[in-house]
């Protein structure tokens, strides 16, 4: 519920779900799975299967037979990493940090790339939002509902077009099940703790008959403002800055957050295949950490999705596997200045994916497929400093894959056409080809060699087209180019991994060199706007390369202990002006042990990144730090189900932790030190 001090508050209205109804549905469905399905309830099995990825697999194929690199998150590891946003839970995955703007806005950033070279999926097509457009736009999706997560770290361009340049984050909420299911069977879990006292309960349930299957989920999360280490300002900012006061200190004001949900999906499944729809519901009312003339200033979000799936397989002829993916999402926002709604965002459209998977041509196997999406944007406002406009996208693909012995090659293209159109009467329509070639190589049963080429084109977005005024969360005038053309990269991605029974490691490069990289950049000029002086940053177009390391080992040291380790390292460089960019992340280095024994799960991990001093214009430099963190689960003796009790406990060292690539990192620092219980069964 809203705290006394924001009951006074104007708040955009809210869907019929409320707080209470919510917690209700969530009753219902674990007292439902419990009353109905106690017969069936079956003794604990751990079964270890290879986790498969969904996106960037058209073929279906193993982790290890993919030759781009792939993280998947789903069961019990999903579980231990499960933040607040998305991009807090994947902030520990090599090559992966976040651009946090405070605890409740924060999305994945891919070797250095973020906003539009990073797709967001969810359950295989884009999630219509807009928090590519500004850092303090949350990702409209909540880790809480998320059964599992797909991070591609490298050009996807080719399956998924120009905003997959830097990597694709998919995730997937089972809402439509491909697979028949007989029963009752789901999970809930609650939670209390954390540095912002986080409350948050999820519920979900399936059941079915074998051919037809039904799934219910929902969620609530309500936190309070985030508990700091220290102040809100850093010493840098403090010292480059005399306006900035170091008063707030424990406390990050105005970064409470209250968010629900609901979805309720349908499937129908054949012997070889399934067709569904799924519909939900999100809601996220939070505090942007900013405040203007004392008020505070929120975002209240809604958004609003259908999708339909469909996908045969083994159906005999040359054509012999469909897959189709529609959806369709309304989406808005309204930013809160005290009683008043300063500007509304508002997104609406329709996106669709065609595949249609060939038999083997002299051992050639593959897929073509056709995508479009068609979208409405508009802000209305004050701080409305991008026109409205509407987006359409058309695209063609195949991928293909050969199988030499052992080994593999795998290659594809892509043509597309994107066309953007602004209510200011400008059009521009771009052309863009994509295309990659890449191999897997096994020198022997536990060494392999996987490595791809690729080049990549991405039309600019509206926003780098059509930008034109003070854009509050960065503080500046940003100014857009219609003029700019597409955006062209040639990468080279290279692993060596290394797999022996439950033990594993892997070590990769990459390079991605952009001849036209657009660039929102410092001018050092300045606008003055109401009576106010603010920098005006520009989207410009430069030649920039990216390139880094990533690694990653794990060790079964005994039965019940394994060790892993991991790193990554990113340099990026404006080759023209020869410049270091900006919210860059650190190299980092990490250590953990898993202990499992019976009933009983501990997991103890450190992670270490550098300070980063390599910092672009006008942008100050950031120390390291060091979050130990901990986590324990024990499964309680239950025969009707599983129920687990658990504890997480993070930044032990209370450390002061600023990630470089978060926009607010020197006002808005991570929490403190902190523990949070909970309870989670399934059945």
């Amino acid at each position: 519920m809203l705290s006394n001090r924001r009951k006074s508050r104007y708040r955009a209205p809210k869907p019929a779900i409320k707080n209470k109804r919510i917690f209700l549905a969530i009753a219902a469905v674990f007292t439902n799975g419990i009353l109905f399905n106690t017969a069936s309830f079956a003794e604990e099995t751990t079964i270890d299967v290879a986790p498969v990825p969904v996106t960037g697999n058209p073929l279906g194929v193993g982790i290890d037979e993919l030759v781009t690199p792939i993280t998947v998150l789903n069961g019990a590891e999903l579980n231990m990493r499960r933040e607040n946003t998305l991009g807090a839970t994947l902030n520990s995955i090599p090559g992966v940090s976040a651009n946090s703007f405070g605890p409740n806005a924060s999305r994945p950033v891919i070797r250095g790339l973020d906003s539009e070279r990073v797709l967001m999926l969810e359950n295989g097509t884009g999630i219509l939002d807009v928090s590519s457009l500004s850092f303090d736009h949350a990702v409209a999706i909540d880790p809480l509902i998320i059964e599992q997560i797909d991070v591609i770290r490298g050009p996807a361009a080719l399956l998924y077009g120009g905003s997959a340049v830097g990597g694709v984050v998919n995730a997937s909420t089972h809402r439509i099940h491909p697979e028949p299911i007989d029963g009752i069977s789901g999970r809930a879990e609650v939670s209390y703790g954390g540095p912002a006292d986080s409350k948050n309960a999820v519920g979900l349930i399936d059941f079915g008959n074998e051919q037809f299957a039904i799934h219910v989920d929902a969620f609530n999360r309500e936190t309070n403002d985030l508990d700091i280490p220290g102040y809100a300002v850093s010493r840098r900012k403090a010292a480059a800055d005399p306006d900035a006061e170091r008063n707030n200190k424990g406390k990050l004001a105005n970064s409470d957050s209250e968010q629900d949900g609901a979805a309720i999906g349908a499937s129908l499944t054949f012997e070889n295949g399934y067709i569904g729809a799924s519909y939900s519901v999100l809601n996220n009312n939070y505090g942007t950490t900013f405040m203007e003339d004392g008020e505070s200033i929120r975002i209240d979000m809604e958004s609003k999705r259908w999708d339909i799936a469909s996908e045969f397989k083994d159906l005999g002829t040359f054509i012999d596997r469909t897959k189709v993916k529609l959806s369709h999402t309304d989406y808005k926002h309204a930013e809160l200045e005290g009683d008043e709604v300063g500007t509304t965002f508002d997104t609406d459209g329709v996106q669709g994916t065609f595949e249609l998977g060939h038999a083997p041509i002299s051992s050639v196997k593959g897929t073509v497929g056709y995508q479009f999406s068609d979208t409405d944007f508009s802000a209305v406002g004050e701080e409305a400093f991008v026109p409205s406009s509407s987006t359409e996208k058309h695209a063609v693909y195949v991928y293909e894959e050969l199988p030499i012995d052992a080994h593999k090659i795998t290659f594809g293209a892509r043509y597309g056409r994107d066309e953007i159109d602004s209510d200011t009467d400008q059009k521009k329509r771009f052309n863009l080809k994509s295309y990659a070639i890449g191999g897997i190589y096994q020198i022997n049963d536990a060494w392999s060699i996987a490595s791809n080429l690729s080049h990549n084109e991405r039309a600019p977005s509206h926003f780098e087209l059509f930008a034109d005024g003070v854009h509050v969360a960065t503080g500046e005038v940003e100014v857009g180019d219609v003029n700019l053309n597409k955006e062209k990269s040639n990468g080279i991605d290279a692993q060596l991994r290394w797999k022996q029974g439950r033990n594993s490691f892997s070590f990769g490069a990459y390079a991605t060199r952009f001849s036209s990289f657009i660039g929102l950049l410092d001018s050092g000029l300045t606008r003055n706007v109401d009576g106010e002086d603010f920098r005006v940053a520009n989207f410009e177009q430069v030649s920039a390369l990216f390139k880094g390391i990533e690694f990653e080992g794990k060790w079964q040291a005994t039965t019940t202990l394994a060790l892993n380790m991991r790193g990554d390292y990113v340099h990026a460089r404006d080759t023209r002006n020869n410049d270091y960019l900006p919210r860059i992340s650190p190299a980092r280095l990490g250590v953990g042990a898993d202990y499992k024994k019976g009933k009983l799960n501990l997991r103890f991990d450190v992670l270490h990144a550098f300070n980063q001093s390599k910092t672009g214009t006008n942008e100050l430099a950031t120390d390291g730090y060091t979050n130990v963190s901990a986590t324990a689960a024990y499964k309680l003796p239950v025969k009707q189900f599983n129920l687990e009790l658990f504890a997480k406990a993070n930044n032990l060292l209370d450390d002061e932790i600023r990630d470089h690539t978060s926009f607010l990192k020197d006002v808005s620092p991570s929490g403190e030190r902190s523990l949070q219980i909970g309870a989670r069964a399934d059945f």
